[in-house]
């Protein structure tokens, strides 16, 4: 990857520039049976269309709050990267299944998105409200929540390619997780960092059945892969595997390393 880069952002544009066929992403979902495989061109597709929903629609301005409300999946991790792509401050909550503090997160956010389990919870934030139906293929849902833009209704009319208005500063707060704050540019260190550590490089495929409710789970199901020019398979609800399974579908993926 380009040692120039400092931000998530920068990372994925220099990912689309070398190989922009290769699979970034591949999300399973153990509860549902889901299997999406996104390269990096379709994945840096959805964040500039995020990122121009985000910009256009929602009227966001570099160093707002989002509340990030979605377990780990291949949406949050478009999500993290137009918020990077846009100088939006993503906040997740510590634990999804602590009503409480996932309130608490809304409550001071200037807008916050949320998956189809958090709804209530979401309705603390008194800013713009975004609902995602975690579906399959990125579905709308049947039924739109009352006080909530449907991201899969909006997102697909988005432009292509997105231009922030002013250049994201990439030591200015881009993360909050773990109850720290975090610039893009230490993102980009502590990616770099924890990609050496595991020995990833070009080519690896490092899959993690972490929540991307701490530094451990984002930077496995993302950052570091991305970092070091490798690719993730995400997996949800991955304990309903056995052991055989997972071998199995450690193989089938040509997986390199594992981190549950």
């Amino acid at each position: 990857m380009n040692t120039t880069d400092r931000t998530p952002a920068d990372l994925l544009r220099s990912a689309l520039a070398a190989d922009p066929a290769r699979p970034l992403t591949t999300f399973y979902d153990d509860a549902t049976g889901e299997r999406v495989e996104l390269s990096v061109a379709t994945l840096a597709n959805w964040v500039a269309k995020t990122a121009n929903l985000l910009q256009d629609e929602l009227s966001v301005e570099p160093g707002d709050r989002l509340a990030l409300l979605l377990p780990a999946h291949w949406q949050t991790a478009v999500w993290l990267l137009a918020c990077s792509s846009t100088g939006v401050v993503a906040e997740l909550p510590t634990d999804l299944s602590d009503s409480a503090a996932v309130s608490a997160t809304a409550s001071s956010a200037d807008l916050v998105v949320s998956g189809p389990e958090t709804l209530s919870e979401a309705r603390a934030c008194t800013g713009e409200r975004v609902a995602l139906s975690l579906r399959p293929l990125g579905a709308r849902f049947p039924q739109p929540p009352e006080g909530f833009v449907d991201y899969a209704v909006e997102v697909p009319g988005q432009g292509d390619h997105f231009t922030p208005y002013a250049p994201v500063d990439p030591d200015a707060p881009a993360l909050v997780v773990d109850g720290e704050e975090l610039t893009g540019a230490r993102i980009v260190e502590r990616a770099r960092a924890d990609a050496a550590a595991r020995g990833l490089g070009p080519g690896s495929r490092l899959l993690s059945g972490l929540p991307y409710d701490s530094w451990d789970g984002l930077s496995a199901g993302l950052f570091a892969p991305l970092a070091a020019g490798g690719s993730v398979v995400l997996c949800r609800h991955l304990d309903r595997l056995d052991a055989a399974e997972l071998e199995r579908r450690g193989e089938n993926e040509r997986v390199t390393h594992t981190v549950r």
